[in-house]
């Protein structure tokens, strides 16, 4: 039940103007703070459950505690009495230059995405041999993943001393195109296979003498 304003003390009468909003500010800060520490904890708990990187942790911390900063700071400066309509051109305004920002580092944000992606869903494990092809009756880029970060999946090449040649491999082309994973090692070529173009070359080509 609300109490009737000329019933309190004249000194909080005076001082109710400031009373009232910093007390409604520091509400919204305290609630800003504690929801921003529970999806941290949700963050860190599906980061242990899905075995996420630090790499990719840090910045969907940073992205959660900014909205909710940002969110905090237009409800205080609404209870401070900015104005609905001045606040609403500040976030159009903002959110036109994210947008903007957005599409111009699509390429990079799409790796992104696709890096917790190959997180979650587990499409291929670091050790695993694996083929990224244009089709499935075309050859690709093949090896062992070794790294896999926010932007690039790092594969060993075959047949190539061990730690001489790598192929980086932008994440958001894993999505694009066919994947051929093995469990173990890959087969290794076929020796009549891989003989067959040399014995064709080497043997001579047979000729049809003219009968008598």
């Amino acid at each position: 039940m609300a109490i009737p304003k000329h019933r309190l003390p004249e000194w909080v009468q005076d001082w109710l103007d400031v009373i009232v909003p910093g007390s409604q500010i520091l509400g919204i800060l305290l609630v800003a703070y504690l929801l921003q520490r529970l999806l941290r904890r949700l963050v860190r708990k599906a980061a242990v459950r899905y075995q996420l990187p630090g790499q990719l942790v840090v910045p969907i911390n940073g992205l959660i505690r900014w909205t909710i900063m940002a969110s905090a700071l237009l409800l205080s400066l609404e209870r401070l009495g900015v104005s609905a309509a001045v606040l609403w051109t500040a976030f159009t305004g903002f959110a036109t230059v994210g947008a903007v920002a957005f599409f111009a580092a699509w390429s990079v944000l799409s790796n992104l995405f696709c890096a917790l992606l190959i997180f979650t869903a587990r499409p291929f494990r670091i050790g695993d041999h694996v083929e990224i092809l244009d089709t499935a009756e075309k050859p690709g880029a093949k090896g062992r993943v070794v790294d896999v970060n926010l932007l690039y999946t790092t594969l060993e090449e075959f047949n190539t001393p061990p730690g001489s040649a790598w192929i980086q491999i932008p994440n958001a082309l894993i999505f694009q195109r066919v994947l051929r994973r093995w469990s173990g090692e890959p087969p290794a070529p076929s020796a009549v296979t891989a003989a067959e173009p040399e014995a064709q070359s080497v043997a001579p080509k047979a000729t049809v003498s003219p009968v008598p």
